[in-house]
């Protein structure tokens, strides 16, 4: 291919327009296939080759390599330009993506006739590629497309957020956005798609964002209130894949949440304050349907988003840590599980879905340790008191579902309890088993809990029970004493209930009575009149216990007892005798108790209290334990992050704790810094 001739510079360009003035004319046909006579093809790329190798001064290829420039350049002034411009509209864009297509064939036959500069030449100096060259479509069409599509949009969205409602707004930003990128996959290069939708986005959206929200009547409150799932919808799909813009929304979606729920909240405690608690009965399952309602937003209108979930559980927290009436929400929702697992005929499945939801709650109150401790208490009397009522299986999925979510530690105590009742009924089977007899002629039935286990009950050991009670217990402790010499049996006759037949003149009715109601009863087999002061001697019962038992005997629904004087409520000189005329239409009736006059509520906040005192100092130790040596903000923040799980500590408790610490010598203050503890091995 070398030719030993020089070529002159104006000599190699007069070959070179030629092969240009050709391809010109074949684009111009637009045959079904392009193509250059091979040997005029072969012609134009030796001509160029050997411009490229002569010596210096005849090395052409600098000047080659602005020709190639200047020859693409005319092309797109002088053909491309002036048909482009010859027409409008439609016509124009037709015409303008005709004469691209055209435009990368002649680039492309162009390189191939200065293939050698591509090769050599341009690598050596680093210069642009040919191909770089020729599509100046960032500097020359780009820039100028953005800059006039910002502009647009912008005199778009200043009339359309004057005119139109948020979901006009948005639906006109939706189809825009469309468009755009319609017009990308026609006519435009598919790396300009990007940066005309980031510009779309940034004018339409971002830039108006806070004022398209927070329309008046029509913003995204409005749209929450009225359940516009479709325009909450189309605004999480405007909004995502613009930075940050979901977060505004977001906000606005916690916003409305809490508004919400805090209207619940108030509607519960403006009706508690007038002596009605049916609105706090209730007030968990209206959550609880709130829950349901805004989650299925979440789910559904925005696609499961963090954003979202966060935003819903920071509402919730707000809301479901404020009290109703004195109770607190850890209260309320155990009250909820209560009635629940107490109502019959629910499925499993309506049951599974419910404890769903009350799990959900529960990771929204701050005070776990106070629900653990009262549906402890609820779980219990299920447990002791209501043999035909409790589902077993539902109590199970109950528990089953908290510890999922609590651990294992959570739980350990309701799921010991559960177990007790299993083992006390083949206990029982065993103690059945083994008598020949009836102790004292009376069916006796025993439920041996672990103490670790339950809510702590007063015991009732200095109780003097009837000779046939005492005959029951000693049988009982006999078996026990067979099974296990490890384990002490504490009685709890506060908790028993007993069966028994009063003869009264008219008919024998069966008595259901509380151990301490049968036992003052039991008194009257000997003697038909007894003092207050003769009972309480005969049977070492305290005061509260025997008055409580007395009113309901001789002051309530049955009077089984009659009371001189006749009056509502008990002396210590009252004089009590046996009612034998007494009688029902039912054949057994059950004898209510009154209730214990120490406020349960009041019990369980403080036996929590005391576990939270416990809770903190062994957070204290173990984190000095393992640090050694701590200023007193940081143990401090370790120990709340470390229980804020289980309960929101106070600062002042923590406090009043490092300085019992301190006393009892588990900590010292240093020497030189009282702000940094020790800890003392």
């Amino acid at each position: 291919m070398y030719r030993a001739t020089i070529i002159d510079f104006e000599q190699g360009c007069k070959c070179l327009e030629a092969g240009v003035s050709e391809l010109k004319r074949i684009l111009d046909e637009e045959t079904s296939e392009t193509r250059i006579d091979p040997k005029q093809y072969l012609e134009l790329y030796t001509t160029i080759y050997n411009m490229c190798i002569q010596k210096h001064p005849y090395d052409h290829s600098q000047r080659l390599y602005n020709k190639y420039h200047d020859i693409v350049e005319h092309y797109a002034k002088k053909t491309v330009l002036p048909c482009v411009q010859q027409k409008h509209d439609e016509y124009l864009l037709r015409e303008l993506s005709r004469r691209w297509d055209h435009y990368k064939v002649f680039v492309k036959w162009l390189s191939h006739f200065f293939n050698y500069l591509e090769r050599f030449f341009i690598p050596q100096r680093n210069y642009p590629s040919l191909l770089e060259v020729a599509m100046k479509y960032k500097e020359d069409f780009e820039m100028f497309l953005l800059e006039e599509t910002e502009s647009y949009y912008a005199r778009k969205a200043s009339r359309w957020i004057q005119e139109c409602s948020c979901p006009e707004y948005m639906i006109k930003s939706e189809e825009s956005l469309k468009k755009e990128k319609e017009r990308v996959t026609h006519y435009l290069h598919s790396s300009t798609e990007s940066k005309l939708v980031e510009i779309v986005q940034d004018i339409l959206l971002v830039s108006v964002e806070k004022h398209l929200l927070e329309k008046e009547h029509s913003g995204c409150s409005a749209l929450l209130r009225d359940d516009k799932t479709d325009d909450l919808s189309r605004m999480y799909r405007l909004y995502h894949p613009t930075p940050k813009g979901l977060e505004p929304v977001a906000d606005a979606f916690m916003i409305h949440v809490t508004r919400e729920g805090n209207a619940l909240i108030k509607q519960a405690q403006d009706a508690a304050t007038t002596g009605s608690l049916v609105e706090a009965q209730l007030l968990v399952g209206k959550i609880i349907d709130l829950h349901e309602k805004y989650m299925v937003y979440v789910l559904d209108c925005f696609k499961n988003h963090t954003f979202f979930h966060k935003a819903l559980k920071e509402a919730f927290k707000v809301f479901c840590n404020k009290k109703v009436g004195g109770s607190s929400s850890a209260e309320l929702l155990a009250n909820f599980c209560d009635s629940l697992l107490k109502k019959p005929g629910k499925s499993d499945e309506a049951i599974e879905a419910t404890v769903d939801n009350v799990v959900k709650l529960l990771d929204y109150i701050s005070d776990n340790d106070l629900f653990a401790e009262f549906y402890r208490k609820k779980l219990a009397r299920r447990l002791l008191f209501g043999h035909h009522k409790v589902n077993k299986e539902h109590e199970t999925i109950m528990i089953t579902k908290i510890k999922r979510q609590q651990g294992g530690q959570y739980t350990s105590k309701m799921e010991g309890m559960v177990t007790d009742m299993q083992l006390a009924k083949e206990f029982q089977k065993g103690f059945k088993g083994s008598l020949t007899e009836k102790p004292g002629g009376i069916d006796l039935a025993v439920t041996v809990l672990t103490t670790l286990h339950w809510p702590s009950y007063k015991t009732s050991t200095d109780l003097n029970l009837p000779r046939e009670m005492v005959e029951c217990v000693e049988a009982f402790k006999s078996y026990y004493g067979t099974k296990t010499n490890q384990r002490k049996l504490s009685w709890i006759y506060s908790l028993g209930t007993c069966h028994v037949i009063g003869s009264f003149d008219p008919k024998p009715i069966e008595l259901v009575l509380s151990t301490y109601q049968a036992v003052v009863l039991c008194l009257f087999n000997n003697t038909e009149r007894l003092t207050y002061q003769e009972i309480i001697e005969q049977l070492n019962l305290s005061h509260e216990d025997l008055i409580r038992v007395l009113l309901s005997l001789s002051c309530a629904k049955y009077r089984i007892l009659n009371k001189e004087p006749a009056s509502k409520s008990i002396a210590t000189t009252d004089l009590f005798e046996f009612n034998s005329t007494f009688t029902d239409t039912m054949r057994r009736i059950k004898v209510s108790n009154p209730p214990p006059s120490v406020d349960e509520r009041e019990k369980v906040v403080e036996d929590v209290d005391q576990d939270r005192r416990y809770a903190i100092d062994a957070c204290i130790v173990r984190i000095m334990k393992s640090r050694k040596v701590l200023p007193h903000q940081q143990l401090v923040s370790q120990c709340v992050e470390q229980l804020s799980r289980m309960f929101k500590p106070d600062i002042k408790m923590i406090k009043k704790r490092i300085e019992d610490l301190i006393t009892r010598d588990y900590l010292e203050r240093d020497a030189k810094n009282h702000h940094i503890f020790n800890y003392v091995a």
